[in-house]
């Protein structure tokens, strides 16, 4: 038992700190492993004095090394005991409780002996109690805390009533008639209680991860809808700016057909004058004359007036004013701007904020915060119903009800009729013109109201617009004015 215990730092060799090998003696009295020393004296040899590398001690000549059989004995009965140099006990290590001086670690605890035991004393523990039951646990440094206080035994029943672990001699003395069991039961019983925590968590867990992904997904639906949105927008942009290209091109076109007419009046008002001043002038000479013949049979020729030309001053009241125009277009884009408004109001009013934090998961998941659905992007003018969870809806409000359904948006169309023709439809025939680069024929005369009264039910309901002669009328949608879906 005096060998398990000789510390390994005696038999270390002063060159290579590490367990002799094939062990010699020199003779001052040092012992060196042979290879060690051997290394050492063979630097020195140019100088033929060696010496000892701890008390340094010179010989001369070399002297020769013999193995020390008895060292080399006891050094390879401390290889066996398989005692490494990191068993000795440190910080937060439980020591042996039978080692004298530097104590080892300790493997095992008796709960029977209440001692701790290094590997040495451990074998030599089941060799004194071999055949009797002596509880060991790995190495613990609270057996005193297992201990019972009053009655010095070990704890190992747990009285549920007083929640502690308690003796067996406890059992019959102050926890009579208590409600105990095993420790090892108690034990297994919280086991289980842990596993049901560890499954809980394990499911928050889960929520948690398809939280996430409901929220990744809305974002990414949102986006879509944001995208959505600006590409409709866009859209309708454009469109907004086809129509003021198309009703600024009409203007033009109007204006052109009403200053060619114009300057054509221009011209024959201007030959008819030149006319008149010729004639004024011949007259003016023949008032001069004296032969009273020749002033009568020349007065009929001359006093003749010539074709007059028929200056109609409501040459442009056929066309749109200015002011008819702009107004017109204003009222056009308030009911445009009024009409957004409403729309976006409308989708703004359908989403409904709540504050509703779950407190269990099954109200968590009950209570729609978990489910996303994808959303679907409606134009301002076609909203979609939005649908929502039932459990919400029993929380906030009843549920949504569409009255009517919205109409299809129709698209803006111009017709244009010839009053001159009996009120015929001539779009087609203005169009093609336009296409082919040719200028729509003027008119000859003011279109007569007669002329197309009975077609008045045909463009009733319509803003009409005299465009070079031709009466237009301007279809626009009454989606503005018709109801909309309300919730």
């Amino acid at each position: 038992m005096a060998e398990a215990r000789v510390s390994q730092d005696e038999f270390l060799c002063a060159v290579c700190l590490d367990l002799l090998k094939d062990p010699v003696a020199i003779p001052c009295g040092h012992s060196y492993c042979k290879s060690c020393i051997t290394g050492c004296w063979d630097q020195e040899d140019q100088m033929r004095v060696y010496s000892c590398p701890q008390c340094r001690q010179t010989f001369s000549p070399r002297p020769a090394l013999a193995r020390n059989t008895m060292l080399a004995e006891v050094v390879e009965k401390l290889k066996k005991t398989n005692l490494p140099a990191d068993c000795y006990a440190g910080a937060g290590d439980v020591q042996c409780d039978v080692c004298t001086g530097r104590k080892y670690k300790a493997v095992k605890s008796c709960l029977v002996c209440l001692n701790s035991y290094c590997q040495n004393h451990l074998e030599q523990h089941e060799s004194f109690f071999k055949g009797k039951r002596h509880n060991l646990i790995e190495a613990t440094g609270r057996l005193q805390e297992m201990i019972c206080q009053k009655h010095e035994k070990i704890l190992e029943v747990f009285c549920r009533t007083d929640q502690k672990c308690i003796c067996m001699l406890c059992t019959m003395d102050d926890h009579k008639n208590h409600d105990t069991v095993s420790a090892a039961a108690q034990r297994t019983e919280k086991q289980k209680e842990l596993k049901e925590t560890q499954k809980t968590l394990q499911q928050r867990e889960k929520d948690l991860q398809q939280l996430r992904e409901a929220v990744e997904s809305h974002k990414r639906s949102t986006q879509t809808a944001v995208e959505d949105s600006e590409r409709i927008f866009t859209e309708l942009i454009r469109s907004i700016e086809r129509s003021r290209s198309e009703l600024i091109r009409l203007i033009r076109d109007q204006e052109k057909q009403a200053v060619s007419r114009a300057e054509g009046r221009l011209e024959r008002l201007e030959q008819e004058i030149n006319d008149l001043r010729r004639r004024d002038a011949e007259l003016e000479q023949l008032s001069h004359t004296q032969d009273h013949i020749q002033f009568l049979q020349s007065l009929p020729s001359l006093s003749a007036p010539p074709e007059s030309t028929d200056v109609n001053n409501d040459l442009f009241s056929s066309l749109v004013s200015s002011d008819t125009l702009r107004e017109s277009v204003h009222q056009l884009r308030d009911k445009l701007e009024d009409f957004c408004k409403e729309q976006l109001k409308k989708i703004s009013d359908r989403v409904t904020f709540t504050n509703i934090v779950p407190r269990t998961r099954n109200n968590f998941l009950q209570s729609g915060a978990y489910y996303y659905t994808q959303p679907q992007f409606t134009p301002p003018f076609a909203p979609a119903p939005i649908i929502m969870n039932p459990a919400l809806q029993q929380q906030q409000a009843p549920p949504p009800q569409i009255q009517q359904a919205p109409p299809r948006r129709e698209r803006k169309s111009i017709r244009i009729f010839d009053p001159n023709q009996g009120g015929r439809d001539i779009t087609e025939e203005i169009m093609a013109r336009g296409r082919s680069g040719s200028t729509p024929t003027p008119p000859q005369g003011p279109p007569k109201a007669s002329e197309h009264s009975p077609h008045a039910a045909r463009i009733s309901g319509t803003r009409q617009v005299s465009l070079a002669g031709h009466l237009c009328h301007c279809s626009l949608p009454n989606t503005l004015n018709q109801p909309r879906p309300t919730i």
